[in-house]
């Protein structure tokens, strides 16, 4: 039996409306849960790319990239998880904060290099970008303050180098 593990995928697509929509039915269907999705325009106007991640055995991922190619939209599908590759996600936290505890808050912020982009009465509201542990590990310093609300982005990633995919198939 072959193990499950994560796969992020980077699918070069036409930037037509319901491209995104087909690509996750693609993935519904089969009934895969995607763990994080994010989805852009790339340097080409034209074109947009889907970062999906999703868990799978190698077998399973390979089909979903062989149906992904099935899509006429579908440019160029990788599963970065194959290759050496950057990730990042983006999160915004608003974490309650008091006169006592706000110096305590800005030296995790610091420790972190994230970034207080709002302060209220009481509340500061950080943003913080990096790999996912990252990510997860000033969620759980920050939960003791009381976090208010909070949002994160799914992951995006390229390949490492030179290497331009965009035009190949």
């Amino acid at each position: 039996m072959t193990e499950m593990q994560s796969h992020t995928l980077s699918i070069l697509v036409e930037n037509n409306s319901g491209v995104l929509t087909r690509v996750a039915a693609l993935f519904a269907r089969r009934g895969y849960n995607i763990d994080s999705l994010a989805v852009g325009e790339t340097e080409d106007p034209e074109v947009s790319r889907i970062t999906i991640v999703v868990n799978g055995d190698d077998a399973v991922i390979e089909q979903v990239i062989k149906q992904l190619y099935k899509l006429i939209e579908v440019i160029k599908v990788i599963d970065l998880s194959k290759e050496e590759y950057v990730d990042r996600e983006l999160a915004l936290i608003k974490v309650a904060a008091t006169s006592e505890t706000r110096a305590d808050i800005l030296q995790i912020v610091e420790i972190f290099r994230a970034k207080v982009v709002d302060v209220g009465s009481n509340t500061m509201m950080i943003e913080i970008t990096g790999g996912s542990e990252k990510i997860s590990a000033i969620e759980k310093l920050l939960r003791p303050f009381g976090i208010k609300e909070m949002v994160r982005t799914g992951k995006v990633g390229l390949l490492r180098g030179p290497k331009d995919v965009s035009k190949e198939k």
